[in-house]
C-alpha cells in the first residue's frame, strides 16, 4: 500500500457536461478559482484544461491558460501545474460512404509542436502525454496520437523542462510508454496516469488497475482513476497497489447518488479515503521530490 499518496484534481476536462452540471468551471476566473479550492481541500497537483468561454467547449487557447496560470499564481505559489496537452488529437469520421467527409466543426486535428503551443510558451511542471489512439465513445469520434507524433511530443515536452504525464487508456498505450522510456525519451521517474472507463479504452474495475500496475517499469510513479461513479472505489483501489490519485468534474460529477460534486468536495472525499486507509497525503513539495520535480524556486 502507499503510504504517501498524491492527490491530483482534474478541474474541467474537455467533454460534454456543460449543463449536465450546476457549475462546471468554464471561464479562466472559474477554473482558477476552483483549482484553488481544491489545492486548499487537499489536492497536491491541479490538472487543467480550458474552455471557450462563450461555447463552454474545450480549446486549446494560449491566452486562456496564461490567465488561469497567473490566476492560481497569484494565490498559491504551491501547487503544482499540469496543463493538458491532449487537445489537438481529436478526428471526426463521415458517416456510411464518406468515412473521409471529415466534420470539420468537431475536428481538431494538428501537429506536436502546435499541440504543445500552451507548454511551450507557459512551461507548466507537468503536462499530459496521450500514448496512443482511440476510438472515443459510440459516435465517430476518434482520438489520434501515432508513434512518431508521440516521439516527437516527448522529444518537445523535454525540451521544454516539463515532465510528462503518460496518459493510459489502454494496453497498448501502456506498451507504447514504455517503449518511449525504454528508448530514453523520458526522464527518470517516468510518471503515468492510468485513465480507466474511457468508451472504448480500458474498462474500469480492480482485474484492470491490478494488471495495468503490473506491467510498469521499475520505479515508475503511477496514478490512476476510474470515471463516474467508480471514481471513488478507484481511489481505494489505486492506493492498495501503491499508485497515487486523480479525482474531479473531469472524470466525474457526483459525489454521491443525486448530489452534484465539486472539485473542493471530490478531493475532500479523497483524503478522507486516503486517511481512513491509514496512508498520507502528499504535500505539493513532498509530489516535487517523489515526481523527481524541481524544488519551488
Amino acid at each position: 500500500m502507499n503510504p504517501r499518496v498524491i492527490v491530483t484534481c482534474a478541474i474541467t476536462g474537455a467533454g460534454d457536461t456543460v449543463g449536465k452540471h450546476p457549475a462546471i468551471p468554464v471561464t479562466p476566473e472559474q477554473i482558477s478559482t476552483s483549482a484553488l479550492e481544491a489545492a486548499s481541500a487537499g489536492a497536491a497537483i491541479v490538472h487543467c484544461h480550458v474552455r471557450d468561454p462563450e461555447t463552454g467547449k474545450g480549446c486549446r487557447d494560449v491566452s486562456l491558460y496564461r490567465q488561469v496560470m497567473e490566476m492560481i499564481r497569484a494565490k498559491n505559489s504551491e501547487v503544482i501545474i499540469n496543463f493538458t496537452a491532449g487537445m489537438g488529437g481529436d478526428l471526426m469520421i463521415g458517416d456510411g460512404e464518406a468515412p473521409r467527409d471529415f466534420d470539420e466543426d468537431n475536428t481538431d486535428l494538428v501537429g506536436p509542436v502546435e499541440r504543445l503551443l500552451h507548454v511551450a510558451e507557459l512551461r507548466p511542471e507537468i503536462c499530459t502525454l496521450d500514448c496512443g489512439s482511440l476510438n472515443f465513445g459510440d459516435s465517430h469520434s476518434v482520438v489520434i496520437q501515432t508513434p512518431i507524433q508521440l516521439r516527437e511530443q516527448a522529444k518537445l515536452i523535454r525540451s521544454y523542462d516539463v515532465k510528462p504525464e503518460m496518459e493510459i487508456f489502454d494496453s497498448g498505450n501502456l506498451w507504447f510508454a514504455k517503449q518511449m522510456c525504454t528508448e530514453g525519451l523520458v526522464d527518470e521517474p517516468p510518471m503515468f496516469q492510468l485513465c480507466l472507463g474511457i468508451p472504448w479504452g480500458a474498462p474500469v474495475n480492480t482485474q484492470t488497475m491490478a494488471y495495468m500496475a503490473g506491467e510498469l517499469p521499475d520505479g515508475a510513479v503511477w496514478a490512476g482513476f476510474g470515471i463516474g461513479r467508480w471514481q471513488m472505489p478507484m481511489v481505494a483501489q489505486a492506493i492498495l497497489l501503491g499508485g497515487h490519485v486523480r479525482v474531479g468534474l473531469e472524470d466525474n460529477l457526483y459525489l454521491e447518488k443525486g448530489v452534484y460534486g465539486t472539485n473542493a468536495s471530490l478531493t475532500e472525499r479523497a483524503v478522507a479515503i486516503i486517511r481512513l486507509m491509514g496512508a498520507q497525503t502528499a504535500s505539493p513539495d513532498e509530489a516535487r521530490e517523489i515526481l523527481g520535480l524541481r524544488p519551488r524556486g
